[in-house]
């Protein structure tokens, strides 16, 4: 991977760790895949892994990148994605969080992200949150210098079992203290299709510490957002990512265009009151 920085009118890249794509989409939304890739710099030695498990889903969000790509052509909007596997940095985690850089996740433990330094753990962190927490920012700053309040939404997948519990829930809608986005959309989904079981902040809410991407970079500027969970073997073929894409870039513009006439019905109420 290059460690140069370029720029042009639809790609841009820092130093191998984040990729921006589709930056002269001029639609309403931004999206954000934070664990796109599984991908281990060598020099991290693959974190004492073996192949076969980097493949799972503790280095990754299979399948989430390629509904992310589909939904950024769709909506013509920008998508932002973290080009490392989560396990050397989970770019949806603070840097003070102890799960940022775990040293167990699910039920395998991670060798290589043990007793790390504080010195090892600011490497990290230099060179592969702050990028990606850069990346997002600007892209949502250029739509804003425009005029534009996009939509911020994420994208991630989760296993069918988990530490050998079933999930019966197939697509979930997170929200953290702006519930607006989440609900519309999961609402306008449902319009769409019944044959999915969709939950608000299942199977992951708040307080699992996952909403980091919607409050450092949607809630700090007032912006609607949703972070979507797909449950893995749902887009797990190039057929079902395109479905799926396809399925929730539809309930994305209805919900957005429900939402924002809502509002502007509203404001043209409150002007009403104010000048009588």
């Amino acid at each position: 991977m290059s460690s140069k920085l370029t720029k042009s009118a639809d790609e841009s890249s820092a130093d191998g760790v984040v990729k921006t794509t589709n930056l002269s989409g001029d639609g309403e939304f931004v999206i954000v895949c934070e664990h796109a890739s599984n991908y281990i710099p060598p020099k991290y030695d693959n974190l004492g892994l073996q192949e076969d498990e980097l493949k799972k889903h503790i280095a990754w969000d299979p399948g989430a990148l390629a509904v992310a790509q589909t939904m950024s052509k769709l909506l013509n909007a920008p998508l932002v994605e973290q080009c490392v596997s989560r396990l050397i940095y989970d770019c949806n985690r603070p840097p003070e969080a102890h799960n940022a850089m775990p040293v167990q996740s699910e039920i395998f433990e991670i060798p290589g992200n043990k007793n790390l330094s504080q010195e090892e753990r600011d490497e990290r962190i230099a060179s592969v949150y702050t990028p990606f927490k850069n990346a997002v920012s600007s892209c949502i700053d250029q739509k804003l210098a425009e005029g534009r309040n996009p939509v911020v939404i994420t994208v991630h997948s989760f296993t069918p079992t988990y530490k050998g519990e079933k999930r019966d829930v197939e697509i979930g809608f997170l929200h953290d203290e702006d519930e607006r986005f989440a609900k519309g959309l999961i609402k306008s989904f449902a319009l769409e299709t019944d044959i999915y079981d969709l939950r608000l902040n299942e199977p992951y809410a708040p307080i699992d510490g996952v909403t980091h991407t919607l409050t450092e970079h949607a809630l700090s500027r007032g912006l609607m957002n949703v972070m979507l969970e797909i449950r893995n073997d749902l887009i797990s073929d190039k057929a079902s990512q395109l479905k799926m894409a396809n399925q929730l870039s539809q309930a994305a513009l209805e919900a957005r265009a429900v939402l924002v006439k809502e509002n502007s019905s509203s404001s043209s109420a409150n002007q009403t009151i104010t000048r009588n």
